[in-house]
């Protein structure tokens, strides 16, 4: 069964910093491309940043310059260091896999973890 699961969010102060983990379980080969989102209360899901197969990374402007996205060797995990942390950072956010394939093959498209809340206060 191939799951993704966040961790690492919490409740900081403004200029201080976290780290989001995604585990991604059931699969051999981690996926190709994955990312981080975001979403406030009442907002759409945005896109923070993008891992890529290349090694290529993507960001949004509002985080570029603080957030820092980064891949374990097997890329089953995928991180989000995120610093100098702002109020509009507030979100829960998420972790989506672009492909992965299971122990038996099978494809599975855009795959979310469950979301971890990020609160910044001031």
């Amino acid at each position: 069964q191939v799951q993704l699961v966040e961790s690492g969010g919490g409740l900081v102060q403004a200029g201080g910093s976290l780290r989001l983990s995604c585990v991604v379980s059931g699969t051999i080969v981690g996926p190709d491309t994955m990312y981080w989102y975001r979403q406030a209360p009442g907002q759409q899901r945005d896109l923070v940043a993008t891992s890529l197969a290349d090694g290529s990374k993507v960001y949004s402007d509002p985080v570029k310059g603080r957030f820092t996205i980064s891949r374990n060797i097997a890329k089953t995990t995928v991180y989000l260091q995120m610093n100098d942390l702002k109020p509009e950072d507030s979100a829960v956010y998420y972790c989506k896999a672009d492909r992965v394939a299971d122990y038996n093959g099978r494809n599975y498209y855009n795959v979310w973890g469950q979301g971890t809340q990020v609160t910044i206060s001031e």
